[in-house]
């Protein structure tokens, strides 16, 4: 499973999980590729071809290449917040909510790939490492959270606890 919570506001996030999802079912791999927050946008038709981003795949392809082989969700209370409907959204694309996202999360041997938009990624409280510490021991290694921020000057230096150079040995 591939979440993804960014769109053309953060083109580099959102098409990193377009590629990685149409790199998965091209290699096999059973893919459903789930879009919420802005990303939800790219369920309509011709938004996905609206998409540019230089050295990239065109989007368009990569979710033509997911729907052939997989499965594309729209989050339900994303797709109410945008006024789009069933009747809106591409062919083969479904809206549904949490309790299915929670049922496909838990199937075995599922494994669950999260991109998380910067302003998600920074929520306080370390909105991530609670989620996965909840998720601990009832589900190993179930979702691989993947953030992404601006470095800053102190992971430039190496200093900040999340930098290579700061970690312990």
């Amino acid at each position: 499973m591939i979440k993804v919570t960014a769109g053309k506001d953060e083109p580099e996030r959102c098409n990193q999980a377009f590629t990685v999802a149409a790199s998965a079912v091209a290699s096999g791999v059973n893919v459903s590729l789930w879009l919420t927050g802005e990303s939800a946008w790219f369920a309509l038709p011709g938004r996905a071809s609206d998409f540019s981003l230089p050295h990239a795949a065109p989007l368009a392809d990569l979710l033509a290449s997911v729907l052939a082989l997989g499965t594309v969700t729209v989050c339900t209370q994303c797709a109410a917040r945008r006024d789009i409907t069933a009747t809106d959204v591409i062919d083969g694309v479904r809206i549904a909510g949490a309790a299915t996202f929670v049922a496909e999360i838990m199937a075995d041997g599922t494994q669950a790939l999260v991109y998380l938009c910067t302003k998600v990624a920074q929520l306080p409280g370390r909105w991530g490492d609670q989620i996965q510490q909840s998720l601990r021991g009832k589900a190993p290694s179930l979702i691989h959270w993947i953030t992404f921020r601006t470095p800053s000057v102190s992971d430039i230096r190496g200093d900040h606890p999340s930098s290579a150079a700061a970690r312990p040995g």
